[in-house]
C-alpha cells in the first residue's frame, strides 16, 4: 500500500539518510513530498521550503530528519499536516514532541526509516 510520507529535512545531498530515504521509499513506490531548507529536488520531486510551511493534504507518514534542537518552531506546522504517524529517526527523537503529537493524536514512532522498509514494516 502506497503511504504517502513527507520527508522532513529533505535534501538533494547523496551522502545524508534523507536523501536515502527518499531513495528507497520511491524505489517500494511511496509518493514522496521532500520539505527541507535546502534547494533543489529529490527523484523528480521539488523540495517545498518549511519556511513558507507548504500545505500538503494527505500525508500518511512523516519521517522526521530534523534534530531536536530544530523542531520546535516546526511543531504547530507539523501537527497542522495532520499525519497518520511520525518517525523519529535516530537523532530526531524528541519526547515533548512526541507527546504533543500523540495528543494530537498522531502516532509517533522512534525508529529508522530505512530499516522499517528493508525490513517489511514500513
Amino acid at each position: 500500500m502506497n503511504k504517502k510520507t513527507a520527508i522532513l529535512g529533505a535534501t538533494p545531498n547523496p551522502a545524508r539518510y534523507a536523501y536515502l530515504a527518499a531513495e528507497r521509499l520511491k524505489s517500494k513506490n511511496h509518493e514522496i513530498v521532500p520539505i527541507g531548507i535546502k534547494k533543489g529536488e529529490v527523484f523528480g520531486a521539488e523540495i517545498l521550503d518549511l519556511k513558507e510551511k507548504p500545505h500538503v493534504d494527505e500525508i500518511d507518514t512523516i519521517t522526521m530528519y530534523i534534530g531536536p534542537q530544530n523542531q520546535g518552531e516546526w511543531e504547530d506546522y507539523i501537527i497542522s499536516l495532520n499525519p497518520k504517524r511520525i518517525i523519529f529517526n535516530p537523532g530526531s527523537e524528541n519526547p515533548t514532541f512526541a507527546k504533543k503529537a500523540s495528543d494530537n493524536g498522531i502516532e509517533t514512532i522512534n525508529a529508522c526509516t530505512l530499516v522499517m522498509l528493508g525490513s517489511g514494516l514500513y
